[in-house]
């Protein structure tokens, strides 16, 4: 059963997002140790002994209480801190809990790499209905999805194996005038080839030609990091 989720959306004015770079990842759909942007590289000691207590009250009748006391004491960067560890530690549901509280503080404004990262930690989990929800959100709160929050909501759809539900994101990322980077292009070949689709493989790959600088370069690395794979040369 996946947990609830209740977000309290807010409407504003749509702001422009810059896309992340991308880069090649070495397993999975992403490199995990990526720290997010708004992370510190030291976690202060007031973050790590919020980690700690949630963790001990976890599966317990006193999680609630030790949420409401351990995360109101904590100044912003801790609590986003907070939720950065937790992610990194795969505890997906005191990471989910941690994500609405944020977004219930006087001072959060839509977040776009917080959706992501949280989008990327419900997806790797296989919970794909409650990534659709956050990834909803960035609509309800007046904010349009940039190229990495489509990525990763297909890459949630890829990891259940939701083959059709994944290539509908895409052609809807496409529709929204969000073009595909190497990373998006990257995750749906190795899937869509793993699930041996080949007709869809040569579909995307041929997208590669519109939305790349360089596409041979592109499918050549690819080649080259998954040997195993076919290209389909391009036309």
């Amino acid at each position: 059963m996946e947990a609830s989720l209740s977000l309290p959306f807010r409407s504003v004015q749509p702001r422009l997002h810059q896309a992340p770079a991308t880069s090649f990842v070495t397993c999975g759909l992403r490199n995990s140790t990526r720290r997010p942007l708004w992370r510190s590289d030291v976690l202060s000691t007031e973050a790590i002994q919020a980690v700690q207590s949630l963790k001990l009250a976890k599966s317990t009748p006193r999680l609630s209480h030790v949420l409401s006391t351990t995360l109101a004491r904590l100044l912003k960067s801790d609590l986003l801190n907070t939720f950065a560890e937790l992610k990194r530690q795969n505890e997906v549901d005191l990471a989910l809990k941690v994500f609405e509280y944020v977004c219930k503080e006087e001072w959060y404004q839509t977040d776009l790499a917080l959706r992501c990262e949280m989008i990327q930690l419900l997806g790797k989990n296989k919970m794909v209905t409650l990534a659709e929800v956050v990834f909803s959100g960035l609509l309800k709160e007046g904010i349009e999805g940039d190229t990495r929050a489509y990525a990763e909501m297909i890459g949630a759809y890829l990891t259940a194996d939701m083959i059709e539900k994944a290539m509908q994101t895409y052609e809807k990322m496409k529709a929204a005038g969000r073009s595909p980077n190497e990373f998006t292009l990257m995750i749906l070949i190795r899937n869509l080839e793993k699930a041996g689709e080949r007709e869809l493989v040569e579909f995307v790959k041929r997208d590669c030609v519109e939305y790349l600088d360089s596409p041979k370069k592109f499918l050549e690395e690819v080649e080259r990091k998954y040997p195993k794979r076919r290209s389909v040369e391009l036309v």
